[in-house]
């Protein structure tokens, strides 16, 4: 035998070796952890192993496969992914789990297809929420049953920046990098104002998902105080106060210095406590009416 088809041979048995060679697991692998093992050139036979031995813990899209096969991914390490992967596009609307870093229960939200915008039949609408238009959320995500409580934030950050003091208010007296650093020490982050407004309809096509009183603290109710989170009624989803309280900041921008806030207020009016309507500040301005909520994969 040739000395290069022995080399060959050698070659072949060692990667076979290789491949078998048992996976320690420390648990699921994300995305961006796959893409670097196969930019790394690890052999598809391995790739494959690890993949059925630890699993994925993202969901399988045709965003995913693209990104996958464009950071190299072989045909059959995709197979794999597909049938190792977590069911979570089949998890139910509505299922809940706690963080264990700042104690607070998070929703799971399936994704879908929404019209974002202004509402059907809604006269308040101001020129920034026009036209309305569809936008799919191509993957599900955990976000805050409730906003940011300021017993949570004191957990994780060691203090409790508010004005209206109470462990279950919410938290308030913020900007957004702080809301964003908070959202990161806890392994989530802040959502997109796309996110914010989807979950918020939870399929209802009205500018609020209940009465206004029933849903809402806002200046016909709340005495200009913010109040105790999970006191009013959920969307469908269960999630609260996503309207009035205080207003939620957002990972989107406004424009190219300001940042975009969602929900409404306890010191608004009726007009701007709508799952549509869109406020603008600075992203260090740190007011008694805006704290957040955060969302994760």
């Amino acid at each position: 035998m040739k000395k290069s088809a022995l080399i060959a041979a050698w070659l072949a048995i060692m990667g076979l070796l290789f491949a078998q060679k048992p996976v320690p697991c420390s648990g699921p692998l994300s995305e961006a952890k796959l893409a670097g093992l196969i930019k790394g050139h690890v052999a598809e036979e391995r790739l494959n192993l690890i993949v059925r031995t630890c699993g994925v813990d993202f969901e399988w899209s045709d965003s995913v496969k693209s990104r996958l096969r464009a950071a190299g991914a072989p045909a059959g390490l995709l197979e794999e992914i597909r049938a190792h992967g977590p069911k979570m596009a089949t998890t139910v609307a509505g299922t809940k789990k706690v963080n264990p870093k700042d104690g607070l229960t998070y929703v799971w939200i399936p994704p879908g297809t929404f019209m974002m915008g202004c509402s059907p039949g809604d006269s308040e609408c101001d020129a920034d929420e026009k036209p309305a238009r569809p936008i799919t959320i191509p993957r599900g995500f955990w976000i805050g049953q409730t906003l940011v409580t300021q017993e949570a934030y004191g957990r994780v950050m060691g203090q409790k920046p508010s004005s209206f003091r109470g462990d279950r208010r919410p938290l308030e007296q913020v900007d957004w990098n702080d809301t964003q650093a908070y959202c990161r020490a806890v392994g989530m982050r802040l959502p997109t104002e796309e996110e914010w407004e989807y979950a918020a309809r939870a399929g209802n096509t009205s500018s609020r998902y209940g009465s206004l009183d029933a849903v809402a603290w806002y200046n016909g109710n709340s005495g200009y105080q913010t109040h105790d989170v999970g006191q009013k009624q959920p969307n469908t989803w269960g999630l609260y106060d996503m309207l009035g309280n205080v207003y939620e900041w957002t990972a989107s921008n406004y424009n190219a210095n300001t940042k975009v806030l969602r929900g409404g207020a306890w010191y608004n009016s009726p007009r701007y406590v709508r799952v549509s309507s869109r406020v603008e500040y600075d992203p260090g301005y740190r007011p008694n009416f805006a704290g957040a909520r955060c969302v994760g994969e």
